[in-house]
């Protein structure tokens, strides 16, 4: 409130002084040789555009000058859209068999690895299918060596093709009877090289198939799950693409390899970016708009599939006029400038005094970006113009009090 009292302090003491000043000259002007309060009030019909200012009160709003500039500035159109991960991005952790939630290691939001466990469940079957992957290798075993077997009587001519050929076949299919269990041992993360009767286990582990974040779990402890169910849900967000959704009107305005400038729409606090890579052929059924896709680069911190954003898809680079937004101004409509005036009869006596005068030029605002806006000049103005870029709404207020003051 202190602070507020202060700054209300400020404005009252600068306006009055600047009405005392303004009230002094009109004075001074109402009495001269040539006479009568008409001369005074057709001086101040001439000077509208004007407004003087000494040292101190240049010092005292900070005001500052600079040349006009040259910018590129970007011509863009706004529109909304949402961003998404693609499916090749998003993955699903399931079961290959069936078995109750032993333990949940992840929540969602937690970061993954791939291959890092994710939940563990347990299932006798699992048990089972272990034990029969070590009695099907003796067999295997067994199955080999009655094949070397039979094979050396057959060349002594000690028993029939027949018996060789039967030991063959009862070999290949133990084989497949055990590249089948290898895989599926594979697929619950078992490592059957490894297996022995000593290590064998009632729990397997589920995995992540992909990098990415933890989007959502969807079991409990203790609850069961069936085989190829989904468990958790895993996102990479480092491939998040940006679907925008333009109108026909706007369509030829778009091109792959463009960039847009995008935030959030609940919270625009902070700007990303991204390039268009695609654009759709057909329109999407409910808006009739068709999407324009964009792959988001640089920092992706906050962002997640689904969110909703707004964007400007930049159109073009031109390079033209520009100053600074604030050292715009609109009045009734109207757009100014001020420019340091050298076109007043007492800029002598006003330079020894250290009075400067500004004057106030009419000018058309064109694309704003980066905080610079595009200004047409309505009024020429010599090579070298200084102009005010901070601190011309004080020179408004003043030029508006002003004329209140010569009205009063």
């Amino acid at each position: 409130m202190s602070k507020m009292k202060s700054i209300i302090l400020f404005f009252s003491l600068f306006f009055s002084g600047m009405y005392i000043s303004c009230h002094s000259h009109s004075h001074e002007h109402s009495h001269d040789e040539h006479g009568g309060e008409a001369h005074a009030h057709d001086d101040h019909e001439e000077n509208t555009s004007f407004v003087e200012l000494t040292k101190a009160q240049i010092a005292s709003i900070g005001l500052e000058t600079g040349l006009l500039e040259k910018k590129q500035l970007t011509a863009s159109l706004k529109a909304n859209g949402f961003l998404k991960v693609p499916n090749q991005n998003k993955a699903n952790a399931t079961a290959m068999l069936g078995g109750v939630v032993s333990n949940i290691l992840v929540q969602a939001g937690n970061i993954v690895k791939k291959g890092q466990t994710l939940v563990t469940i347990t299932n006798p079957a699992f048990i089972t299918l272990q034990e029969e992957y070590l009695t099907l290798s003796e067999s295997v075993t067994m199955a080999k060596i009655e094949v070397q077997r039979q094979t050396e009587l057959q060349e002594g001519n000690a028993n029939a093709l027949k018996t060789l050929q039967q030991a063959e076949t009862e070999h290949r299919k133990l084989l497949a009877r055990q590249a089948s269990l290898k895989k599926q041992l594979e697929l619950l993360g078992i490592n059957y090289a490894k297996l022995t009767p000593e290590n064998i286990k009632s729990t397997v582990s589920i995995i992540s198939p992909i990098q990415g974040a933890i989007s959502e779990v969807k079991v409990n402890m203790g609850s069961y799950v069936d085989a190829n169910m989904a468990i958790a849900e895993i996102v990479d967000h480092s491939h998040l693409h940006l679907d925008l959704y333009v109108f026909e009107k706007d369509l030829d305005k778009l091109r792959t390899g463009q960039t847009i400038h995008f935030t959030m729409t609940n919270n625009p606090g902070k700007e990303y970016d991204a390039k268009v890579f695609g654009i759709s052929n057909t329109f999407e059924p409910e808006t009739k708009a068709i999407a324009v896709h964009a792959a988001v680069e640089g920092d992706k911190q906050g962002l997640i599939d689904g969110m909703s954003i707004t964007a400007l898809v930049s159109l073009d680079h031109a390079t033209v006029n520009a100053l600074p937004v604030e050292a715009i101004v609109n009045h009734q409509g109207q757009d100014f400038i001020f420019i340091e005036s050298t076109t007043t009869a007492s800029d002598t006596a006003h330079q020894k005094e250290g009075i400067t005068t500004y004057r106030k030029i009419p000018v058309k605002r064109g694309t704003t970006d980066i905080g610079y806006s595009e200004i047409t000049l309505l009024e020429n103005i010599p090579d070298g113009t200084m102009i005010v870029v901070k601190g011309a709404f004080f020179l408004m207020a003043k030029m508006t009090n002003q004329g209140e003051a010569h009205q009063h």
